[in-house]
């Protein structure tokens, strides 16, 4: 479990490709602190298990599922990785609950200027808008991001100058790929309900206090 709030923007060292999967190796720092091979770390927002390490860098195992379903096969040598490790209970929980079980991906359509803020708008699938609420939670390669409103096929997020310089976003222009990990909560109240939401319905707040989770 992570929490959204980025620790380390990494530097991919080398991508070994096989014929089905791939070893990615990433410079890092703060992320390698107490860490042991095993541990779990997001990179760019999909959790992944830690399977060789030294001082400055580290290797997990990619599999083909996780090739098919996130933006992880367009990495390439020198490519920026926004990194977290997995969550302590000591830790303050900054941002909002990430398993680090990406959704699917989503397309950057367009970045606009607001004063301080960039506001990206991301096309998404059908099946995921459902699942987004205007104010509630989303993670974008793994960062905890709030929602600023839906529309019929994209929604968009709202980066300070923090959250635009620290990560990937701020590397990434209209048409590059994101991955999107809906609000965790949001997917089970979903489920504890008995259906899945179809396309048409909308979940909001109102829909959550009539079904006595608000």
């Amino acid at each position: 479990m992570f929490t959204g709030i980025i620790e380390e923007l990494g530097r991919v060292e080398s991508i070994q490709l096989l014929p089905q999967s791939a070893v990615l190796t990433l410079n890092a720092q703060k992320v390698l602190e107490g860490t042991v091979i095993g541990d779990s770390i997001a990179v760019n927002g999909v959790c992944l298990t830690v399977t060789g390490m030294n001082q400055q860098t580290f290797s997990v195992d990619v599999m083909a599922e996780t090739l098919s379903k996130t933006s992880l096969a367009e990495l390439k040598r020198g490519s920026p990785a926004n990194l977290e490790r997995a969550l302590q209970l000591k830790t303050r929980l900054g941002g909002h609950l990430v398993s680090g079980h990406v959704d699917g991906t989503g397309t950057i359509r367009r970045i606009t200027r607001l004063d301080i803020a960039h506001i990206y708008e991301i096309q998404a699938d059908s099946a995921l808008l459902p699942y987004i609420l205007p104010k509630g939670s989303i993670a974008l390669d793994g960062i905890s991001l709030t929602v600023v409103d839906v529309h019929s096929h994209s929604f968009s997020v709202s980066l300070i100058p923090h959250t635009f310089q620290e990560t990937t976003l701020g590397y990434k222009g209209t048409g590059a790929i994101v991955n999107l990990e809906t609000d965790l909560i949001g997917k089970y109240v979903a489920r504890f309900l008995g259906r899945e939401i179809q396309k048409e319905d909308k979940l909001s707040f109102d829909f959550l206090q009539e079904h006595g989770f608000l």
